[in-house]
């Protein structure tokens, strides 16, 4: 198949381009500068030079493909990402029901969208909480579930690891190396359930090459807690593992203190029923310790 993903150079984008080249599909990405353009030439690639804002580019080229994966994420921002998101998605999705066929239109979102309410249902069919944490990405979901002509699936992504990236984990990473500390907030036992960077290749492999419309979560049978995160990564920086209260917490990071004491533990039987879905990467603490994430802390 021929197919358009946007955010193809970056981190989960990069993986998922792998995959499809490695089985065989025509994959065409959309690169905002001429450095992604040539990271996707050398991954094979055919890179579309344009952004999410160029939504006239967008429509045509999902009218020329097989299918849509829609990758790139923004976490952040109020009102102008909203705008940006469903802009760039009701374009997408406009090309890609062009042809009426039922063209696979693949939608990253993210298991934030349950919220950080550890008694919130975090089924598939649960009501969502509005705005939520990511409105953009509930804009985006909302199109694809009511665009006409495509087979639109939504994908509720886990906390994505491994290959040595994960803007949070590296993130983490990287704090513990410069103040000597890897931290954890009060008992550190709140816990989430992850997803492999080439697991979520996978399912998205599936989910192309036999489309079921509908909502799923993405997630590795394991889980973590964040005491157990920030020993691993003490393990790694040759740090040490230290709890910090809530208040020390907010002071120090912010909004991402009340993310850091969430717990996200979600369920993903329906995508594994439905699609054949299995993971086999490494464990999440495992990979720390000694896996990819040693290139980053060498």
């Amino acid at each position: 198949m021929k197919i358009l993903i946007t955010g193809g150079t970056g981190y989960l984008g990069s993986v998922l381009v792998e995959h499809l080249l490695g089985s065989g599909h025509d994959v065409v990405a959309l690169t905002r500068s001429p450095e992604s353009a040539a990271k996707a030439t050398r991954a094979g690639a055919r890179p579309l030079p344009g952004s999410l804002t160029d939504t006239a580019l967008l429509e045509r080229a999902a009218a020329q493909a097989d299918a849509v994966v829609h990758t790139a994420v923004d976490y952040a921002g109020g009102d102008d990402a909203v705008t940006a998101e469903a802009a760039a998605v009701e374009a997408l999705t406009r090309g890609a029901g062009k042809a009426g066929t039922g063209t696979p239109f693949v939608y990253t979102s993210t298991n934030l969208v349950y919220g950080l309410d550890p008694a919130h249902p975090r089924d598939e069919d649960a009501e969502l909480p509005v705005p939520g944490l990511v409105p953009s990405k509930l804009a985006g979901e909302r199109l694809v579930r009511e665009a006409a002509g495509l087979n639109g699936v939504v994908i509720r992504a886990s906390l994505v690891y491994g290959r040595g990236g994960s803007p949070l984990l590296t993130g983490l990473i990287g704090a513990a190396t410069r103040s000597g500390t890897a931290t954890y907030i009060g008992s550190g036992a709140n816990a989430w359930t992850p997803v492999h960077a080439d697991d979520l290749a996978r399912l998205y492999l599936k989910v192309l090459e036999r489309p079921v419309t509908g909502i799923y979560n993405a997630a590795g049978p394991g889980q973590f807690t964040f005491r157990e995160l920030a020993e691993a990564i003490a393990d790694l920086t040759g740090t040490t593992a230290t709890s910090i209260t809530a208040e020390q917490a907010e002071s120090a990071m912010g909004t991402m203190a009340a993310l850091l004491q969430a717990s996200a533990r979600t369920p993903s039987r329906k995508a594994r029923e439905t699609f054949g879905w299995s993971t086999s990467g490494p464990a999440l603490l495992d990979d720390v310790r000694s896996g990819s994430y040693q290139a980053v802390h060498p």
